[in-house]
């Protein structure tokens, strides 16, 4: 199977990029490949398949990531994504929070490169789609090079071609994980010295990319970005990265609001709240006059509560045209 163009990704966002988040960040870029946030492999062999792995046909390219250590579940589940339509399994081994080091995955996932080459080995076995494995520098005090190194060689060997790099270390003990996406230091040359040391496999660089402009020279030695709380937080950097990587022309942002309009529609008529839906795209007027008034409109309880997806439409026109409704919520 051809690999997907990861010039452009959004990271996997626990809590965060559900299927509404996706279908949000899809209306900003055509090209992004969106990641799911992890499903553990629990979940799918002893819960809701349908509505862990459900999503809409206009999120992909979209990759699943799973979370697990026993090969012979995630081979099951990665059957499940292949069957759901996902175009890529990704390999969780890089969430340092204490919920997952008790479940024997995620970061701690490191210390043990043979294991996750077994993993990588059954999933691939079990489906036709990419497997690729999203990762940390090192555990804890690890800071060696040649640990990421061999950790890469590893996996690597069992088929896996692509790998995500968060460029910091995970700290098992003594961070929490928003701790653990600002405190330990970025070590982007470590990442450039992977690309070096095996120059056939992809590399895409994760970790403190938080602008536009520090996108493109890590695209000069690596091959792609995963952008995670920027995407979130100011997603319209998604449209403008679209634009600068794959010559899309710039989407307005009343554009992207008619689109979530009719898609909030559909979801609340099937019974979705509108919060469930609007809750990812605060950030979309970030920067821009009135921003502080979209955010207010879309997280106002009371106009929530009503559950009209024309709320989308009447906090864009409070916040682009100051209607009157912009003094009821000032």
């Amino acid at each position: 199977m051809t690999p997907l163009d990861h010039r452009l990704c959004t990271a996997p966002m626990m809590d965060w990029s559900d299927r509404h988040c996706r279908y949000f960040f899809r209306q900003l870029s055509r090209h992004a490949v969106v990641y799911t946030e992890m499903v553990t492999t629990g979940a799918l062999v002893h819960g809701d398949v349908e509505r862990h792995l459900r999503f809409d046909a206009a999120e992909h390219p979209v990759a699943l990531q799973l979370g697990g250590s026993d090969a012979t579940d995630l081979a099951h589940c990665a059957r499940l994504g292949e069957q759901y339509g996902y175009d890529e399994i990704n390999l969780n081994c890089g969430c340092p929070s204490e919920r997952v080091q008790h479940g024997a995955f995620g970061a701690c996932l490191m210390a043990e490169p043979q294991l996750v080459a077994d993993c990588v080995k059954a999933m691939r076995d079990a489906t036709s789609l990419p497997v690729t494995v999203k990762h940390r520098l090192g555990i804890d005090s690890i800071e060696a090079y040649e640990f990421v190194q061999e950790f890469v060689a590893t996996v690597a060997a069992a088929g896996c071609e692509t790998f995500f790099v968060h460029a910091r270390n995970a700290v098992l003990k003594g961070l929490s994980p928003k701790d653990n996406r600002e405190i330990p230091p970025l070590k982007y040359d470590y990442v450039v010295r992977l690309k070096r040391d095996f120059p056939r496999l992809r590399i895409i660089v994760n970790g403190g990319i938080d602008t536009l402009d520090a996108i493109e020279p890590h695209l000069s030695q690596l091959d792609g970005v995963m952008l995670g709380r920027v995407a979130y937080h100011d997603p319209y950097v998604l449209a403008q990265a679209e634009m600068r990587l794959f010559g899309t022309a710039l989407r307005p942002r009343s554009a992207i609001v008619d689109d979530m309009f009719a898609y909030a529609n559909d979801q609340v008529k099937n019974g979705t709240p509108l919060r469930a839906i609007v809750r990812h795209m605060l950030g979309l007027y970030h920067g821009q006059p009135n921003a502080r008034v979209w955010r207010r409109m879309l997280s106002d309880a009371s106009m929530l509560a009503a559950n009209r997806p024309g709320l989308l439409l009447d906090a864009r026109e409070a916040t682009e045209n100051g209607a009157p409704v912009l003094a009821a919520v000032a």
